[in-house]
């Protein structure tokens, strides 16, 4: 029996991010165990949207047909709390959380405070329960936002296999970092920590999309030019699946930042390539990526980034048994992920019932 559900993500499905790569391979998936996926574009602006993109996004989410589950995205849903207060009277509503809107780097304490309320009233409404991408965002919607423990459900990403990096040639560690040029990722902490490591023979590439924060973005180019380092530097902006698959390919070290992340679908994949990692212990990445595959180091501390940065860069030996340690850990499938969500989606629509 195919069962029908509508899945809402804010804008296009093809945003290079992590969170809509989940989206996309999740939905692209859920028909091989049964689900009948209806794509609904809320369109663009949020978690900022226009009055009329908001009321346009009520409209077509009150189009679907009564009882069908809706399943939508975090980054829309946590400012959607009147509509998703209707919406629960007839669907079984679900919230697709990658990470707290309020846990967004760069935001102001008032914004975050007002974020975090209103995420907080949105989930209450989420009449079939909230999908979750880690067992650290579990804790956080249910400490910081009132969602019982039974009312979660954890599908973390799946991750594509993939065959041992083959690395650089040429004497230089080829260093990659992958996200989008926002402050939640940290590029201005990773160069400013390279700095400091410059006697070192090492380039840096970060493929991510440079459009989302015109700001962040003059910010990294010009802390760029001021630390020296624009022949070492290369910002390849938003790439393709397989030009990102051929930087994984010939990088030596993954490098990222983060302030803050969700899961860490880069690592993850970074991890999937054989490659050693030197990060964060910021939200889930400790969860994530295993000590022995990577350095991590508190967020915001750019002594001891350069540090860890030093070591690996340094060491081809260590590089070495870091990434060995980084193939040997089993990532699960998009398949197997989309399996889990799939029975995740059946518990929510039989809660609500």
């Amino acid at each position: 029996m195919v069962k029908a559900a509508a899945f809402a993500v804010p804008g296009s499905l093809d945003t290079p991010t992590g969170g809509y790569t989940y989206d996309r391979c999740i939905i692209a998936d859920l028909p091989a165990f049964g689900w009948q996926v209806d794509v609904i574009d809320l369109g663009e602006g949020f978690p900022r949207p226009s009055a009329a993109t908001l009321a346009d996004a009520r409209a077509r989410l009150l189009a679907v047909p009564q009882g069908h589950p809706i399943v939508v995205d975090g980054l829309a849903f946590g400012v959607m709390a009147e509509a998703a207060a209707e919406l629960a009277r007839a669907h079984p509503l679900i919230a697709l959380v990658h990470h707290p809107l309020a846990l967004e780097t760069g935001v102001s304490p008032a914004e975050a405070e007002a974020l975090r309320s209103s995420e907080r009233a949105a989930l209450a409404s989420a009449s079939g329960g909230v999908i979750v991408t880690s067992p650290a965002t579990a804790r956080l919607v249910g400490a910081d936002y009132a969602v019982a423990p039974e009312r979660i459900s954890i599908v973390v990403p799946g991750t594509d296999r993939r065959p041992p990096a083959r690395g650089s040639t040429g004497g230089l560690v080829s260093l990659l970092a992958v996200g989008a040029v926002v402050p939640r990722k940290g590029h201005d902490l990773l160069v400013t920590a390279l700095a400091a490591v410059s006697d070192l023979p090492w380039r840096l590439t970060i493929a991510g999309d440079r459009t989302r924060d015109p700001t962040a973005d003059s910010a990294l180019v010009a802390t760029i030019r001021r630390l020296g380092l624009g022949e070492r530097v290369t910002l390849a902006g938003a790439v393709s699946d397989d030009q990102l698959v051929a930087l994984y390919d010939a990088a030596d070290l993954f490098v990222l930042a983060s302030r803050f992340e969700g899961y860490g679908m880069a690592l993850a994949a970074a991890m999937a390539h054989g490659l050693p990692v030197v990060g964060t212990a910021a939200g889930a990445i400790p969860e994530t990526v295993p000590s022995d595959a990577a350095i991590l180091v508190p967020p915001d501390d750019a002594v001891a980034l350069a540090a860890a940065l030093r070591r690996l860069i340094g060491d081809a030996r260590e590089r070495a048994q870091r990434a060995a340690a980084a193939r040997a850990v089993a990532l699960p499938t998009w398949r197997e992920q989309a399996a889990l969500f799939a029975r995740a989606l059946e518990a929510c629509a039989e809660r609500r019932a």
